[in-house]
């Protein structure tokens, strides 16, 4: 695939987790696709490497707690060959009553339209401070 088409992919998977459509999200990633979340597990338990398995679980966790879902506005996209960089935006009310409001770049590997691996990184003390702090 050319690399205007992986960016394609990329921007489809972000629009669906925007969208609400787990199932759809997880459709998009390869059977042995990892996800890696920048951060310290001990301290944020989204963090860490994922399998596809894992990440539904998480992303399943994360929706039980965004009543209206979480909307994810993508800033840039650059891509190159298998790889896309993407910069994003989310927006959400969480059910605690906290507004979770983050900033991301994700490192994509896609072949042949599937997304292979996923790079994450985002600001880990608004996570905290929004999802985990009393």
């Amino acid at each position: 695939m050319s690399s205007e088409q992986n960016k394609a992919v990329a921007t489809e998977l972000f629009r669906r987790f925007s969208a609400g459509d787990i199932a759809g999200v997880l459709e998009m990633m390869a059977d042995d696709a990892t996800w890696w979340i920048v951060g310290k597990p001990e301290l944020m338990p989204a963090a860490g490497d994922h399998s596809k398995e894992q990440i539904a679980r998480v992303f399943h966790n994360m929706a039980r707690r965004l009543p209206n879902g979480l909307a994810l506005t993508i800033k840039g996209a650059i891509a190159e060959g298998d790889k896309v960089a993407v910069e994003l935006e989310s927006h959400g009310e969480l059910s605690n009553g906290r507004t979770y409001n983050n900033v991301y770049h994700t490192m994509m590997t896609i072949r042949d339209g599937k997304v292979r691996e996923v790079r994450e990184y985002l600001d880990t003390q608004h996570v905290f401070a929004t999802w985990f702090q009393p």
